[in-house]
């Protein structure tokens, strides 16, 4: 079964959680001149690139105003694809990187659970070994979503724990290694080489992994969240953003420079505190409902 193919739990969700970006868009649909767009935009943290782009669009087209804003905005949310090939053999091996405080550890016990229910055996690599008591919380979690997990020690070396949860899970035949590594500023040249060695480290084991790389990105940090994603994704390569905290902000119109600009698609946005609060990400419906309730 494809682990990304899960049904959402339903647009009222996802429209819930952008109520407060929302607000800001709906302002569009009433802007009386350029101006007014361009300050609606840039309010919502679209960015100038996209805001030139989106305005140019609504001069230019005919008809519904709201049509033509939520078609642009989802082909600007939408990458092209990527060439790079499918896992040809398990484990997935996905790689969860992400600075302090963006909900990291939270969004991988959801993603544990997501995978879990689609029937993937799934092993957790508890790589950050910096913050005190990470290990036990990522534990926590494992234990409600119902996966196994590679503990660790704080100072233990991340990289050698990443080893040893996929050598795990190749041993034992299981389908997803998530690893988790430790909050890391982006602007750290250290912690970003540490991230680099996991990466690294990971090839180890399993040629080509990590599979999958993916910022956690908070949505309340605004354009700050461009500069984060765009150095990840040079010493990286970022495969995917989940994206969390949408609820907490109006700046959610930041994921439209950030796709539009590095071509780093979302996989996902947190919609929610619970573990099933996590939601596979999907242009149209997104840009719907900037604008609907």
């Amino acid at each position: 079964m494809n682990p990304f193919a899960r049904i959402g739990a339903g647009f009222k969700k996802l429209a819930s959680g952008l109520s407060k970006t929302r607000q800001v868009f709906q302002r569009l649909l009433v802007a009386a001149n350029t101006e007014e767009l361009e300050e609606a935009l840039l309010a919502a943290d679209v960015g100038v690139k996209a805001t030139e782009i989106l305005v140019d669009k609504v001069k230019r087209a005919s008809g519904d105003r709201r049509l033509v804003l939520e078609a642009e905005i989802a082909r600007l949310l939408s990458p092209p694809q990527s060439l790079a090939p499918s896992p040809q053999f398990p484990p997935l091996v996905v790689m969860i990187v992400g600075v302090n405080g963006s909900g990291k550890t939270t969004t991988v016990g959801k993603l544990c659970r997501l995978f879990a229910d689609q029937g993937q055996r799934v092993v957790v690599a508890a790589a950050d070994t910096y913050r005190d008591a990470a290990a036990e919380q990522l534990g926590i979690w494992a234990t409600r979503a119902g996966v196994e997990i590679v503990s660790s020690v704080q100072g233990q070396d991340a990289a050698a724990v990443a080893f040893d949860a996929i050598q795990k899970a190749a041993l034992k035949k299981m389908d997803v290694v998530l690893v988790d590594t430790a909050g890391r500023l982006h602007t750290r040249k250290d912690l970003m080489d540490e991230a680099v060695k996991i990466k690294r480290v990971c090839a180890k084991v399993k040629a080509g992994a990590p599979d999958e790389v993916w910022l956690v990105l908070d949505a309340t940090v605004g354009q700050n969240g461009l500069r984060q994603a765009a150095a990840f994704n040079e010493q990286l390569g970022l495969t995917g953003l989940v994206v969390t905290k949408l609820d907490g902000t109006a700046k959610g119109g930041v994921l439209i420079p950030i796709v539009m600009e590095l071509g780093v698609p979302v996989k996902f946005i947190g919609t929610g505190e619970t573990l099933e609060d996590i939601e596979p990400f999907e242009p149209e419906a997104y840009a719907k409902a900037l604008f609907e309730e």
